[in-house]
């Protein structure tokens, strides 16, 4: 049951993605540039994702444990080191060049087209490299 549910949360938050134009690189660089051309509408997707998971957070914390499962996991991890902040950089590089982030990149796979499956086998790549360093 619990690959089921997961399976269409991942469906719903794709076709939302799709909706909403993130997975449209050229999209994404409007949104990311200042210009003649800039398109907010995407400040619109990120408020609205943000009120459903504020909502959720409150939800859950008043509950006390998640929906799907028996207790909340959360990381423990707070040390900010020189490895994350040149992670994050590279990532924000990455996804401000290419309007690709991996969510929506990993949504365009069906799309077929080579350029996306590049950018996945890239992000695989990171992740492997990542492991070695």
């Amino acid at each position: 049951m619990h690959a089921i549910i997961t399976l269409i949360l991942g469906f719903v938050f794709g076709l939302g993605l799709i909706i909403s134009g993130m997975t449209n690189p050229d999209k994404v660089l409007n949104f990311l540039t200042f210009n003649q051309q800039w398109d907010g509408s995407l400040i619109i997707v990120m408020a609205v994702a943000m009120v459903i998971m504020m909502g959720a957070w409150f939800w859950m914390s008043k509950k006390g444990t998640p929906l799907f499962n028996d207790k909340l996991s959360l990381s423990d991890l707070k040390k900010v080191d020189t490895r994350l902040i040149t992670g994050s950089i590279l990532f924000g590089l990455g996804w401000g060049l290419s309007g690709v982030c991996p969510g929506p990149g990993l949504v365009q796979l069906v799309s077929l087209k080579t350029e996306f499956w590049l950018f996945f086998a890239s992000v695989l790549g990171g992740m492997w490299l990542t492991k070695k360093v």
